[in-house]
């Protein structure tokens, strides 16, 4: 027995838990292991003192009043997340107090346990912080949030969750659904249905007010599982986005308005521009008609001086019939729809060849073209393009130079698309970097109408082909250097027109 005693004062000696045991109505200490006078700040001499007198620099007087209720009923008691008075470092302890009784059970004194919990405690008030600073977080943005247990179907909500619902009473999901506009009910159910196989709820729907107006609101929640993996808890927030809505819808009005203002403008332009090339060209073809007959019937009676006006007037007539051709061309390019058909590129640019044969031998230019694969496309703009990029090296040549131009192509797959690259590249009058994307713009010219003919719209309408056809041009090359153009179009289009 008193082997027994001896080794059980071991075990309280060196525990690690602080450990004493009071006695009496006046709470002696009859006991205290290292660790408990550590926590003291005391030595052995606190043997056979109060306990009220050791422990007034650390607690209240409450905790000598709760051990002597201890004393008196035999009723354990505890004390959590106590904080020690006085320590450098805050250190926090959950004190259990147990009533130790005899062989008679008459309790004889009180045996006081402590256990450390200052990083419990500070993860807890790390914990609520977060809380507190989340719910501010979410108040601040106009949200609520809400909690509902699949297994009872009980629903907690914060009270702005219950504002932007506009429900006072006991929420269920029966008073829930009964506020949403019954338009929107398809929107809740398809939310809920992809939940189960995705575990996200969000859906926006409009929710009927007091005053039977509208709010819509935006849900979002998380389907949090169990042990087993079964679905036991949703939780989530509700956010108003009824300003954002209006603003949308506001938003959109504007773009209907301004799309609308804007086809209406184009389509003018287009009829305008439409009617003044036809109109026009009836007058110019009278005063070339008109300008020839002159120089047939008087100009060997005319000095030189006036031959060369006639001339003047002949060459200004052209060049506005070729402008009127060109704005004709380009205003009406993309009113009609064209098949789409497949196309032979190397006949294609045969024709061509043969349309430019007279201005090929004047300027005695070479042609090199390598074959060319089939494509789809509609074949009246592919030939206007192709006509136009060649006829544009054969234009700006350099003076005692004759043009030679190089049409080369590869196929290349572009964003999942198999495509065809096409180079037109030539030794002429070349283009300067600074101008490579101004030379698509209509009516743009680079040069004086006196250097080289031609109506500025020759490579605008060439854009609008390649976006016809869903393709690019790009041009390439150095001031007075020779020029490339690269084409690049898809093999196939996805439509029957274009």
């Amino acid at each position: 027995m008193q082997n027994n005693l001896i080794f059980l004062q071991d075990i309280l000696l060196h525990t690690p838990i602080p450990t004493a045991v009071y006695c009496t109505d006046d709470l002696v200490i009859s006991f205290a292991n290292p660790a408990m006078r550590n926590l003291w700040n005391k030595g052995e001499q606190v043997i056979g003192k109060k306990f009220a007198d050791i422990i007034a620099d650390f607690h209240n007087d409450s905790i000598s009043e709760e051990i002597l209720r201890v004393m008196k009923t035999g009723i354990p008691f505890q004390f959590n997340d106590q904080k020690i008075k006085g320590a450098q470092t805050p250190l926090f302890f959950n004190y259990n107090f147990t009533p130790l009784r005899n062989e008679q059970g008459v309790i004889y004194g009180i045996l006081h346990t402590c256990t450390e919990v200052t990083k419990l405690h500070e993860a807890k008030s790390q914990i609520v912080n977060s809380d507190e600073m989340l719910t501010m977080a979410i108040e601040a943005c106009g949200m609520g949030t809400y909690e509902i247990d699949l297994i009872t179907n009980k629903i907690k909500t914060s009270d702005n969750f219950k504002k932007l619902w506009s429900i006072d009473s006991e929420i269920t999901r029966e008073t829930l659904v009964a506020k949403l506009n019954p338009d929107d009910f398809h929107l809740r159910e398809k939310a809920h249905k992809n939940a189960l196989e995705n575990g996200v709820v969000c859906y926006e729907a409009r929710v009927i007010q007091k005053n039977n107006s509208e709010k819509w609101i935006k849900v979002f929640g998380k389907i949090i599982k169990d042990e087993k993996g079964d679905p036991s808890t949703i939780l989530g927030v509700v956010q108003d986005i009824h300003d954002q809505k209006e603003f949308e819808a506001a938003l959109q009005r504007k773009i209907e308005e301004s799309t609308s203002e804007l086809r209406r403008s184009n389509d003018d332009l287009l009829h305008f521009a439409n009617v003044v090339s036809h109109d026009l060209q009836e007058p110019v073809r009278k005063i070339k008609i008109f300008n020839d007959f002159l120089k047939n019937e008087i100009a060997n009676q005319l000095p030189d001086r006036s031959v060369m006006h006639l001339n003047k007037i002949d060459h200004s007539a052209n060049r506005m019939q070729c402008i009127i051709e060109g704005l004709l061309a380009y205003s009406t390019i993309d009113k009609n729809t064209q098949p789409v058909e497949k196309i032979s590129l190397n006949d294609l640019l045969e024709n061509i060849r043969t349309d430019l044969e007279l201005m090929i031998k004047e300027k005695d230019a070479i042609l090199i073209i390598n074959d060319l694969p089939e494509i789809e496309g509609a074949p009246i703009l592919l030939q206007q393009l192709f006509y136009n990029l060649i006829q544009n090296a054969l234009k700006f040549t350099k003076a005692n130079q004759p043009p030679r131009i190089i049409i080369t192509s590869s196929i290349k797959n572009i964003d999942s698309v198999e495509s065809i690259e096409i180079s037109f590249r030539d030794n002429g009058i070349g283009v300067d970097p600074l101008y490579a994307e101004k030379i698509f713009t209509a009516f743009e010219r680079l040069h004086s109408k006196n250097e080289y003919e031609g109506n500025g719209i020759g490579l605008a309408l060439c854009q609008k082909v390649i976006k016809r056809h869903n393709g690019t041009i790009v041009a390439k090359g150095e001031k007075e250097n020779g020029a490339e153009f690269i084409v690049t179009l898809p093999l196939k289009q996805a439509t029957k027109s274009i």
